[in-house]
């Protein structure tokens, strides 16, 4: 009889593997960290294995951490042969485009619209992908879409196809830019190898924000400002284009509050400069018109490459101030002096044209339409 009974427990264990929420994530090596470009790790735990998973990556790697919770806290999964993961797995199956058939988690505090690379750490719950994960990939596929993703999967022996057709089926607009890594049992003792090894095949493209530019109009004045190379920066940028109508403060900025929040990474610059555009706490884009010195502690989006006319433009009041992408390609657009004309004509790649036809140019940095 206790053979029997240790042998159901074991055979239990090899069926649901996961990591505890309960521990914070640990790190196994230490080292030079690898610049993946704006990168978010993405995870889900109950028994600890993913969450130490996760803390050896993040030793190896710069990047943002968000832990995936159920609502329902103490949850014991494992307990009558795992059934209430089980449970969760096959209602999932039963009706996967059904929202009401995935369990309730906890709100997420990293926004994954601001990334361009995201990893996915999770278990394997009886052949498929944890379920809470699972919610979590439901309920983020549009955001997904377009981004670069890869994974890794936590078992204690049992593989893990069903999770990556999980993954697939979840996300069918995101780009898999790489096996997913398998870390189980039999191999865990070198997970800080195995995520290095996994690391050199990840195909990760660098951010496209690299110097990336945007206008800042107000009034007939136009600046052009270089975005920073961080999350809260690529989120503003996808909100653009986007017109604001700032309020004046102090003498020294503009600003407005959003209506929703942008990942933050806040701290004290010390000094800030004319032209500098920050995020207060998660909502308020500020555009600083004056240099000074502060104690306050805000997160970088970008600087105005010249700020010479920013204070006279803004003025002493309120101002509506447009914020645009520049995505063309064209650093900057000369004025054709040979021809007379106000700009030359380039095609979206950045070639010049004499005589455009029919279709989408670019002209003083702006789309326009024949």
């Amino acid at each position: 009889m206790k053979r029997i009974k240790h042998l159901t427990m074991l055979l239990a264990a090899m069926l649901l593997s996961a990591c505890s929420s309960n521990n914070e994530p640990k790190a196994e090596t230490t080292g030079q960290q690898r610049d993946l470009g704006s990168t978010l790790v993405v995870y889900y735990s109950f028994s600890g294995d993913c969450s130490n998973i996760v803390g050896t990556l993040t030793q190896l790697i710069t990047a943002d951490v968000a832990r995936v919770e159920p609502v329902q806290d103490g949850v014991d999964y494992a307990a009558n042969n795992y059934k209430a993961g089980a449970d969760l797995i096959n209602a999932i199956n039963a009706a996967p485009n059904d929202a009401g058939n995935y369990p309730s988690i906890k709100n997420v505090d990293k926004d994954v619209n601001g990334y361009d690379h995201v990893i996915i750490v999770t278990p394997l719950w009886h052949s498929h992908m944890a379920a809470p994960m699972q919610a979590y990939l439901f309920q983020n596929a549009a955001k997904l879409a377009g981004k670069q993703v890869a994974m890794i999967v936590s078992s204690y022996s049992s593989s893990i196809g069903g999770v990556v057709s999980d993954a697939t089926r979840l996300l069918p607009d995101a780009t898999f830019t790489t096996d997913a890594l398998w870390i189980n049992n039999s191999n865990r003792s070198r997970t800080a190898s195995l995520l290095n090894q996994w690391l050199d095949n990840i195909n990760f493209t660098q951010s496209s924000m690299n110097n990336e530019k945007i206008t800042v109009t107000v009034g007939d004045r136009k600046f052009i400002a270089t975005l920073k190379q961080n999350a809260t920066a690529q989120a503003f940028r996808n909100m653009l284009p986007m017109t604001l109508p700032m309020s004046e403060l102090n003498g020294n900025e503009k600003y407005y509050y959003l209506d929703s929040s942008l990942p933050t990474q806040a701290s004290s610059p010390g000094t800030i400069h004319a032209g500098d555009i920050m995020l207060y706490g998660a909502s308020c884009v500020v555009l600083f018109y004056d240099t000074f010195s502060t104690s306050y502690s805000y997160t970088p989006i970008g600087h105005i490459d010249n700020p010479a006319g920013l204070r006279e433009a803004l003025g002493t009041g309120g101002v509506t101030v447009a914020f645009e992408r520049i995505s063309t390609g064209i650093d900057r657009v000369a004025a054709d002096t040979q021809t007379g004309s106000d700009s030359a004509t380039y095609t979206i790649d950045g070639r010049r044209v004499a005589k455009p036809g029919h279709g989408i140019y670019v002209q003083n940095g702006k789309k326009i339409v024949r």
